[in-house]
């Protein structure tokens, strides 16, 4: 009609250029087949494939300073120092008198009941404390290993020969006093701890064994990620024990992977090594809370009268001071912030509801797109929304949504180690303002003195890691694309 409204010629049309992914989605189009309009048929345009229309913005990761961290073998020799002294206090709690008192037997006389004590016990104790240290001084590289001289490399054998020699006779002669001087009810709770730890940790084994440097180049692909079988029962008993002498296995390097399939392999690379580690640090912490505040009391005479509420009250205290000293340093700084890198690159998807978004467009998921934040995607007949920047989780795969919310924020595990300890630390101030026996003053006093600090390492790395992750919008972190 004359003066009407007129459509666009076919020139016009043929000169139109291929539509943004905004302009797709918006017009309901789905993998670029075309666009649709009302009332109209569709345009006859280049289909362009979905992993050619999306394009992520560059992943920025930030700069983190090398912060100090002790040496393995000083580690294990404050850990060790740490437990001695926990042991000490809890013998203080148990064997405790009321010295000032003018009794006329001579062992009231002394602060703590000498002759109620088992020598035999304690040297058990602080040798399966040390086991550890004694580990790491005989395995550990020194700056004398690689000697020409063959004298100091000779030395350096025999002294290790002989602190191995010396603390298994040790064992074994405790042992045997052990065994000729109390039940077979009471022995039993001296390898507690190893029959429990077989049945939970040695049946299954994740992965293929080895470092998580390999793994991530070799990964099972039977069922898109590592495949937990069973092993032979002795050389699996065999590799967990080296596991927990031989300390963590080497970080690998975060390379950017420039695929989703390499993005999912390392995260399930890194899942097994957290796990092993977080399986490492549980174990080890118990292990040493059950020697040192636990096993004093299974050996203490049924006549004898002790304070069963502080002595339980040291058991969780030590508890959780060998877990943050143990967390902090299997999940360094360095750690967390690969695990922080892997989690950018996986992204999240959130479940929608039946009938929610009904008219915004739905791509089917693709294990081979990157795909960017607010896409909805239909997987295994449900409905889901990307929520990171980077997205190539699989959308049903809990342990994916669970591995990005530990670690999408870096500073999770060290805010959560700092929360303990303050925690701690707050309580036995506060204990220590109210007590009134002289035995909590001192074990107070002598166990604060190693949560300070604690709590002043976790408060340096937590500011100065802080100030450079709070660095990174502005554009001076470290761009990640993918190729």
């Amino acid at each position: 009609m004359p003066g009407g409204r007129r459509g666009p010629t076919r020139q016009q049309l043929s000169r139109l250029t291929v539509p943004s992914l905004q302009t797709l989605v918006g017009s309901g189009c789905s993998n670029g087949a075309g666009l649709r309009c009302r009332g109209s048929n569709s345009v006859g345009l280049p289909p362009a494939p979905l992993t050619a229309l999306i394009a992520p913005e560059p992943v920025r990761h930030s700069h983190i300073p090398d912060l100090p961290l002790e040496n393995r073998l000083v580690f294990e020799l404050l850990l060790f120092v740490y437990l001695l002294l926990a042991l000490f206090v809890q013998y203080i709690n148990i064997y405790r008198t009321v010295w000032w008192y003018p009794y006329s037997n001579h062992a009231a006389s002394t602060s703590l009941n000498f002759d109620l004590m088992d020598c035999d016990l304690a040297v058990f104790i602080s040798i399966m404390l040390a086991r550890r240290l004694v580990w790491t001084a005989v395995s550990e590289e020194t700056p004398w290993a690689n000697c020409s001289s063959q004298l100091k490399y000779a030395l350096l054998v025999s002294s290790r020969l002989v602190l191995l020699a010396a603390c298994s006779w040790g064992l074994c002669l405790t042992l045997a006093s052990l065994f000729r001087n109390h039940s077979v009810l009471s022995l039993l709770f001296l390898g507690y701890p190893l029959a429990v730890y077989i049945p939970l940790c040695c049946f299954y084994r994740e992965g293929h064994g080895g470092s998580v440097a390999a793994n991530l180049g070799c990964l099972d692909r039977e069922a898109d990620g590592l495949v937990r079988r069973p092993l032979d029962f002795l050389k699996l008993l065999r590799e967990n024990l080296w596991d927990q002498l031989s300390g963590p296995a080497p970080m690998p390097a975060h390379t950017c992977p420039p695929s989703p399939e390499l993005i999912r392999g390392e995260v399930e690379a890194l899942k097994a090594d957290f796990n092993r580690r977080i399986k490492e640090v549980l174990f080890n912490s118990l292990f040493s809370a059950y020697y040192v505040a636990f096993l004093p009391l299974c050996f203490v005479k049924s006549t004898q009268y002790y304070d069963m509420r502080w002595s339980c009250e040291h058991l969780a205290m030590v508890w959780l001071n060998a877990f943050v000293m143990l967390t902090s340093q299997m999940l360094p700084p360095s750690y967390c912030d690969l695990l922080h890198r892997s989690s950018a690159h996986l992204g999240r998807w959130q479940k929608l509801e039946h009938g929610s978004y009904g008219n915004a467009p739905q791509h089917p998921w693709s294990e081979a797109t990157i795909w960017p934040q607010g896409v909805l995607v239909r997987h295994s007949r449900s409905l889901y929304k990307a929520m990171g920047p980077y997205n190539v989780a699989l959308p049903s795969d809990v342990s994916h949504a669970r591995f990005y919310f530990l670690f999408h924020k870096p500073l999770r595990v060290l805010n959560l180690l700092i929360g303990i300890v303050s925690s701690v630390v707050l309580y036995q101030f506060y204990s220590l303002l109210r007590s009134e026996c002289w035995n909590h003053t001192l074990s107070l006093g002598l166990m604060l003195s190693c949560n300070y600090y604690m709590l002043f390492k976790l408060l340096r790395d937590r500011i100065v890691l802080g100030k450079a992750y709070c660095f990174t919008p502005n554009g001076a972190g470290i761009a990640c694309k993918s190729q």
